[in-house]
């Protein structure tokens, strides 16, 4: 009898991978159809995409450093900012979104939504729709990443807030601590870890999405590199490029290199 269970159960598995497997082919196929991609079309872009990869774009022109010293110093000032900032503010918001430390469900509920609308925008549009407020900028690119950053740390405070050992807290509580009494006591104690790591990791997607936000007027290395595309400066594209990926690099490096030492 359990012999037969078992290879009922089994059969059923199997029927729903299969199921599984049928319907997402069926899914590729459709989508792939729908965005017109084809190994034929693929294949096709390969050369054209080398020639201009090898030939047009490299090699740099290094002569361009020295004027793109000061576009860079800007996407690290604009991502630096809006991750000090942010995660002030979003520090501060997820003691209220998060479900071990939020005095009220309704104040965490509205948070959580708030958050979610500033990180599900994506910082590209947000850039556009400050361009037509400040215009073009340093301030715009730093505010459109400020926006995403707290969105985005506010729901990853939260959740580290909801993780935390609430033995601590609950043995405040029974001496009769008050409510900020036990979040600076029991809370942050356990919860400055996650702060620091969630906070280093932000800088380093603000340095990637920099480039995307000055691309649309948000200043800095990504304003160079779409001013030389529509130039036809691809030389001095190449060399812009080539110094986002060092900063990205760089930033990488030494984010790790803190969180091995505080964490």
């Amino acid at each position: 009898m359990k012999g037969e269970q078992l290879q009922r159960v089994r059969r059923t598995k199997r029927n729903q991978l299969l199921l599984f497997l049928i319907i997402l082919a069926v899914l590729t196929i459709w989508s792939a159809v729908g965005t017109d991609f084809t190994p034929g079309a693929l294949w096709g872009g390969i050369g054209d995409g080398a020639r201009f990869l090898f030939v047009d774009l490299m090699p740099p022109n290094v002569s361009e450093f020295p004027g793109l010293i000061q576009p860079a110093l800007d996407t690290i000032y604009m991502s630096f900012v809006a991750m000090v900032i942010g995660s002030v503010i979003a520090g501060l918001l997820s003691i209220f979104a998060a479900a071990t430390t939020s005095p009220h469900p309704a104040l965490q509920i509205g948070l959580r939504a708030f958050s979610a609308m500033f990180r599900n925008i994506p910082v590209i549009i947000w850039t556009i729709l400050l361009v037509a407020s400040f215009g073009l900028g340093k301030l715009v690119g730093t505010l459109s990443l400020l926006i995403v950053s707290i969105g985005m740390l506010v729901r990853c405070y939260a959740e580290s807030l909801e993780e935390i050992d609430m033995g601590q807290i609950e043995a405040l509580r029974s001496t009769g601590a008050s409510y900020w009494q036990i979040i600076t006591q029991a809370v942050l104690p356990q919860f400055m870890p996650s702060l620091v790591g969630w906070s280093l990791y932000n800088l380093e997607i603000n340095v990637r999405a920099s480039t995307i936000v000055g691309m649309v007027g948000g200043g800095g290395l990504g304003f160079t590199i779409q001013s030389g595309m529509k130039l036809f400066q691809y030389k001095e594209v190449s060399m812009a490029v080539l110094l986002v990926l060092c900063i990205v690099l760089v930033t990488e490096f030494m984010t790790n290199r803190i969180r091995e030492r505080i964490i």
